[in-house]
C-alpha cells in the first residue's frame, strides 16, 4: 500500500485515525472512534479505498503498458469503430494512443457493432468503439459517452417550426429506421421505448448507415431517430422528444484476456479528456465537428415527471 506516496497509507493497517499528508497536502481522517468506543469510518474513509484503488489500478495499467512497450509488443492497434459513432470521437481516441506510442501504427476498421464484436472476440482487431448494449461477457466494457436521441426530419415539414414534437406527432412519420440486422438487440429495445410511448411501427423503411438515413428523410420517406449532434445535411433538422428522454450510449470493448495493454491506458485518456471538455463547453463541441450544435437545434428544459430510459439505436 505504500505505493500512493502523497499519503501515508499505513496509516490504516497501524490504527491510526488520521493520515498525515504531505508537501502542502492537508490531512485526512479515516475513522474516529464513537462514544460507545467502536470504531467508524468516516466519509473520508468510505471514500478512501475505491479512489486508492482506482490509483493503484492506474498505476498497474501504466506499468503493464510500459513494459509492453519495452518489450516490443505494441506492434500496432487495429481499431475499429462503429458505422453510428462519431468520426471525431475515433479521431481523437486514435490521437491519443499516437501520442502514447508514436512508432505504433493505428489501423482502423469500420463495420457494424455486432461485425466488431465478433471480430473482436476472434482477434481480428484489438479494440472498438460501438454503440450499447452489447452483452457478452468475454469483453471489458468502459461507457464514454452518452448522447440523447432526436428525431430528424426535412426543414420544410409542417412540423419543423415546433421545438419540440409529442410522441404522437411520430406515430405516421417515424417511418425510417435502422436496419434490425445491424444492431438487433438494439433494435429491440427501441421498439420497447417506442411502446412505452404508445407507439407501434409496422412498416418502414430500412438503412444500414447514418448517411443512408439521412437521404431518406431527405428524400421525403418520413421520420427517423439520430444521435443528438450528428451533423446533418442542410435540408434537415432536429427536434427533441417531449416526455422522454432517451439515449444512445457509446462505448470501448476489447477483449478481457487478450488485449495489447495501452488500451486501458488510452481508455484513462480519453475519459480525463472528455471529461474536461464537458467542463468547459458541451462535450458535442469537443467531439464533434464544428457546425454540428448549429445543426442540431436547441434543447428544451426537461420537465420534472419525464421518462429516462437508456438505450443504443445505431449500429
Amino acid at each position: 500500500m505504500g505505493r500512493v506516496s502523497s499519503l501515508q497509507i499505513f496509516a490504516g493497517h497501524c490504527g491510526t485515525q488520521r493520515i498525515q499528508g504531505r508537501g502542502g497536502i492537508p490531512s485526512v481522517h479515516l475513522f474516529r472512534t464513537g462514544k460507545d468506543g467502536r470504531i467508524k469510518l468516516t466519509a473520508t474513509g468510505v471514500a478512501f479505498k475505491p479512489i486508492a484503488q482506482g490509483l493503484l489500478d492506474a498505476r498497474d495499467e501504466a506499468i503493464a503498458a510500459l513494459v509492453a512497450i519495452e518489450r516490443g509488443e505494441i506492434r500496432a492497434l487495429k481499431f475499429g469503430c462503429a458505422s453510428s459513432v462519431d468520426r471525431a470521437l475515433f479521431h481523437e481516441a486514435c490521437k491519443i494512443h499516437k501520442e502514447l506510442v508514436p512508432s505504433c501504427p493505428v489501423r482502423a476498421a469500420h463495420g457494424d457493432t455486432v461485425q466488431l464484436v465478433e471480430e473482436i472476440i476472434s482477434n481480428e482487431i484489438d479494440v472498438a468503439i460501438v454503440t450499447l448494449p452489447v452483452n457478452d461477457l468475454r469483453l471489458h466494457l468502459d461507457e464514454i459517452r452518452r448522447d440523447r436521441l432526436v428525431v430528424c426530419l426535412r426543414g420544410d415539414h409542417p412540423l419543423a417550426a415546433k421545438a419540440v414534437l409529442r410522441p404522437g406527432e411520430l406515430q405516421e412519420n417515424l417511418t425510417i429506421l435502422y436496419h434490425p440486422q445491424r444492431h438487433p438487440s438494439a433494435h429491440e429495445r427501441l421498439l420497447e421505448l417506442l411502446a412505452e410511448a404508445g407507439l407501434k411501427i409496422d412498416e418502414y423503411s430500412r438503412a444500414s448507415h447514418p448517411i443512408e438515413i439521412q437521404e431518406l428523410v431527405k428524400q421525403g420517406y418520413g421520420f427517423a431517430l439520430i444521435r443528438e449532434g450528428t451533423v446533418l445535411d442542410t435540408e434537415l433538422i432536429t427536434r427533441p422528444i417531449m416526455g422522454v428522454d432517451w439515449t444512445v450510449d457509446t462505448a470501448i470493448v476489447y477483449n478481457k484476456v487478450r488485449h495489447p495493454k495501452t488500451i486501458p491506458v488510452l481508455v484513462r485518456h480519453l475519459k480525463r479528456r472528455l471529461a474536461a471538455s464537458t467542463n468547459s463547453s458541451t462535450l458535442h463541441q469537443v467531439v464533434a465537428l464544428p457546425h454540428a450544435a448549429k445543426t442540431a437545434g436547441k434543447r428544451p428544459p426537461r420537465s420534472d415527471d419525464a421518462d429516462s430510459a437508456q438505450m443504443s439505436l445505431l449500429g
